[in-house]
């Protein structure tokens, strides 16, 4: 919704400056950041390796405009923020979960599973759009006895059953084989993982409040994460020039880190995502990769050439590298591991490729 804290939330993880004012439509062009994920074994790498260089892993944070009523017939900027959102691979959406009178809510009053639902149902019925258009074809060729279209059909009409009924696509129970052949190449909007932002006041960034609660039951069928933030104390740790006075002010408050770097750790494992490492003296970088990726595919992360002549992966575990302090020490003691084409990457790997082009 417009005026719950959005851009205020998107300054604090990129830093780049979103226009923020309290009425709706201020954002009308999505801002975009690249958000680096807080990682501390790419630090703890740094101090055994000493490397020219550090980067580490970074998403891609879209700060979409507030969507109102109407917003799936094309009210407000309703056509343009759909689109914004559906190019989108997860969704954070930030619900009012603070009293403050002096901050227009667009409804009147303080109510985030309104919100929610106002929200939720808008791409419901966006989507639904998409299966009725969709049905259409495939109905065509399910009447010639086509049985791979019989079985589409089968799926799209129970997803536009849920979405009639008011839920949304991720929550609608169908088999893996059927969601991933017939319903992600739709790219539904409701389909996509979401993560909940309880933009809270002060008081609550530690344990939350009756709002929360609220969201939580709200959700817990939807498989989404819930996530407790006070944005307005985000904003103020961003204002703080050093690392030792922001830790101090994190320390009053209770919390061992600032929301936002859970926030952005969260968003990375929604998308499904993991880190592997590379480590020399020119640079310790972190690589992401989608879980469950093979060594070949982790290569081809860096270059397209390192997957099509992949030879090898020479591996070491994150926690062996940090017993022995050094490459060499870790080979002496035997503990590098030469894998090939098959090998799954584990979160935390240090990885070195052989390949030939």
């Amino acid at each position: 919704m417009p005026n719950v804290g959005k851009s205020t939330l998107f300054n604090c993880l990129s830093n780049a400056k979103a226009q923020s004012a309290n009425f709706p439509f201020c954002t009308i062009e999505p801002n975009l950041g690249v958000v680096n994920v807080p990682d501390p074994r790419l630090q703890k790498l740094e101090s055994l390796v000493h490397p020219e260089r550090v980067l580490p892993a970074t998403v891609e944070i879209v700060d979409i405009a507030g969507l109102v009523k109407g917003a799936s017939k094309g009210e407000g900027l309703g056509n343009q923020f759909l689109g914004n959102i559906r190019e989108t691979d997860a969704i954070l959406h930030v619900l009012r979960c603070f009293d403050n009178d002096n901050i227009v809510h667009v409804d009147g009053s303080i109510d985030p599973i309104r919100d929610k639902e106002t929200i939720d149902m808008e791409l419901q019925l966006k989507d639904l759009e998409s299966i009725e258009k969709k049905l259409d074809k495939v109905m065509r060729a399910a009447k010639t006895g086509n049985k791979e279209a019989q079985k589409e059909e089968a799926t799209l009409l129970k997803v536009k059953t849920g979405l009639e009924a008011g839920i949304s696509v991720r929550a609608i129970d169908m088999e893996r084989d059927d969601r991933r052949d017939f319903i992600k190449p739709l790219q539904l909007i409701t389909d996509k993982p979401v993560m909940y932002v309880c933009n809270v006041d002060e008081g609550s960034a530690v344990s939350g409040n009756a709002y929360v609660d609220k969201v939580q039951e709200a959700v817990k069928e939807e498989n989404a994460e819930v996530i407790v933030l006070a944005v307005g104390m985000e904003a103020d740790i961003t204002e703080l020039e050093t690392f030792e006075e922001r830790q101090m002010f994190l320390e009053d408050l209770g919390l061992t880190e600032p929301g936002s770097a859970r926030l952005i750790r969260g968003a990375y494992k929604l998308l499904n995502m993991e880190t592997y490492f590379t480590a020399g003296v020119k640079e310790v970088r972190a690589w992401t990769i989608p879980i469950g990726a093979t060594a070949p595919q982790a290569a081809g992360v860096i270059h397209t050439d390192f997957e099509k002549g992949f030879i090898r992966a020479e591996v070491i575990a994150y926690q062996d590298y940090v017993t022995y302090g050094s490459e060499v020490r870790v080979k002496e003691a035997g503990k590098m591991r030469v894998e090939g084409k098959d090998y799954v990457v584990k979160d935390g790997d240090v990885m070195h490729f052989r390949f030939n082009v």
